[in-house]
């Protein structure tokens, strides 16, 4: 699951329906579950193999472009080959080729921040983490005045605009991120226009940058906040000053100089010099009437130098071809890259971020909802398999498959994405990322239920989980989604319960999320994973064996899209 989002086009708000405390069941706690005999059963060990083999040493961290690419696109084939699926790819090919813009920073170069007090040194990832998108030798910026600008937000049909029609070009636009009414007490002026605790499109870091650009900035920051953020300074930092595009054009054209993020200290003393309180600006940013306000007296300064190469990666993708309406499909999707070899090791000495879980999981669970559907009768509609490159980089790989048009949207029925699986055993419920979307949910409802299971909502909607895996490409085409992810908050486990659930995520997701700690380990029990393969292959065999289309629900903007 990728915190590097850099999609092309701006999607508007998205109000996750959520509880932003404990996650209570929809329904009355349920026994532990059972699963009825008669239907296909995902396999734990198949599962385990798959992560073993896919998050260990020999595939250095699966990073995009490199020799462990050729090695994990290998072994994905031959999977594939060996379920006996057909290739999804044209003209009888496995894979198809993503160009990737491939840029690194130099993190040991400090930015220079010269302010009415003196200059100040930002230290690259202890004040600061910046990386860019441009085909350039240095990312240079050259006394560019900062402007802070709230949280950013152009949003018409609520009648917000935190620009104003201020001129940004050429300067540094400074965010907050999330939304203007996140963590705001209900009753109070403008609590819950944008979801409220439920982050929005709106509140993504992604969304900021892209809003930068239009408004003409050449570089953005925005402050960091945990809570708000939804994960710590160590996942802010830890692409190392990597970042990855869809090549756009010579030298990136359409995207900022530099990008990233104020660590929250620094921010206090940047606003500080400039005389203004953080505090009171990011109170006033909560108001329609916010106006952008000049950091006085600042100018931003930068030349650091850029490696970039182009990078051709590749998808691979498998079909089941339908046997009555081989032209309506429904997909599943997971990705198989992860965030290679770490610049420095860990307290164990281990470099190799192995992305066990993030997403050999959900790739394990993909080839077992394959494995599923070979093993009954041929579906009536196309089953997609889609692995996806570059999800960590910016959901580019699944990004670039839509956009391709190879299986059109208007003919595809769902998206079903693996993306993140828990390794704690069976679990009562599941907890559901993005409550209120699609009609999707009640066919959820129905598989989770012949397993025992109830529905829970996720417990953490302000980190906007919605918009940080692969559905979101298939979703912003209008193609109903389900993201099937265990980090929306802890499960209500048959060994431990909720407690046990909840801190397995603060933990993984503290400690272990895009870091080397994310391996293989021999006392997982992936039985739970196994579950959560069968309630994906139970959604997708009942909509390949009917004339059914699953819908968005009144309120969701990607109902305009599917119509």
């Amino acid at each position: 699951m990728t915190l590097r989002h850099y999609t092309a086009a701006a999607i508007v708000s998205l109000a996750l329906v959520g509880c932003a405390t404990a996650n209570p069941p929809v329904v009355a706690a349920a026994p532990a579950p059972t699963v009825q005999d008669s239907a296909p059963q995902a396999d734990p060990a198949r599962m385990d193999a798959i992560i073993k083999t896919l998050a260990s040493d020999e595939y250095e961290g699966r990073a995009p472009g490199t020799p462990s690419e050729t090695k994990t696109i290998a072994y994905l084939v031959e999977q594939f080959r060996k379920l006996g699926l057909e290739p999804g790819a044209p003209n009888g090919a496995w894979t198809t080729e993503v160009p990737l813009l491939h840029t690194k920073l130099d993190t040991g170069v400090p930015l220079q921040l010269a302010t009415g007090q003196g200059a100040m040194t930002l230290r690259q990832g202890e004040d600061v983490y910046i990386s860019t998108q441009r085909n350039v030798d240095r990312a240079v910026v050259d006394n560019a005045p900062l402007v802070f600008v709230g949280y950013g937000v152009t949003a018409p049909e609520k009648g917000w605009d935190d620009f104003k029609g201020a001129d940004l070009k050429g300067k540094i636009a400074v965010f907050l991120v999330n939304d203007p009414d996140f963590g705001l007490a209900e009753g109070a002026p403008n609590a819950g226009l944008f979801g409220g605790q439920a982050m929005t499109y709106y509140g993504r870091w992604t969304y900021k940058f892209e809003e930068a650009v239009r408004q003409g900035a050449i570089g953005a920051l925005i402050v960091h906040d945990t809570p708000a953020a939804g994960y710590g300074w160590n996942t802010i930092v830890s692409p190392g000053g990597e970042n990855y595009d869809l090549v756009q054009g010579p030298d990136g054209e359409g995207r900022l100089m530099i990008q990233g993020w104020l660590s929250s200290d620094a921010a206090q003393r940047v606003f500080a010099a400039a005389g203004l309180d953080l505090a009171k600006q990011a109170a006033a940013a909560r108001s329609r009437n916010f106006k952008p306000v000049p950091l006085t007296g600042e100018t931003l300064s930068a030349s650091v130098p850029v490696t970039s190469e182009t990078v051709q990666s590749h998808n691979v993708i498998a079909k089941i071809t339908g046997t009555t309406r081989p032209d309506e499909t429904i997909s599943y999707g997971a990705h198989w890259d992860a965030y290679g070899i770490g610049a420095t090791p860990d307290a164990r000495g281990k470099k190799i971020r192995a992305g066990a879980l993030d997403d050999a999981s959900g790739i394990a669970a993909m080839m077992e909802v394959a494995r599923m559907f070979k093993s009954g009768t041929p579906p009536q509609r196309t089953i997609l398999f889609g692995i996806w490159t570059a999800e960590e980089r910016g959901l580019l790989g699944s990004e670039h498959f839509v956009a391709s048009n190879l299986y059109p949207a208007d003919k595809m029925v769902a998206d079903i994405t693996f993306d993140t699986l828990q390794p704690n055993g069976k679990a009562r419920d599941f907890v559901l990322i993005g409550k209120g979307q699609s009609t999707l949910e009640g066919y959820l409802a129905k598989a989770a239920a012949a397993q025992g299971r109830t529905i829970t909502p996720d417990a953490k909607p302000e980190r906007g989980l919605f918009y940080r895996a692969d559905h979101f490409s298939f979703a912003k085409r209008g193609v109903p989604s389900l993201i099937v992810m265990a980090l929306g908050g802890g499960v209500d486990l048959v060994n431990g319960g909720r407690a046990a659930g909840d801190k397995w995520v603060s933990d993984f997701t503290a400690n272990c999320y895009h870091q080397p700690c994310d391996d293989w380990k021999a006392d997982w029990d992936l039985s739970g994973a196994a579950q959560d393969a069968d309630l994906g292959y139970a959604i997708g065999r009942e909509l390949a064996d009917s004339d059914a289309w699953p819908k968005w629900k009144p309120g969701s903007e990607f109902a305009s899209k599917r119509k």
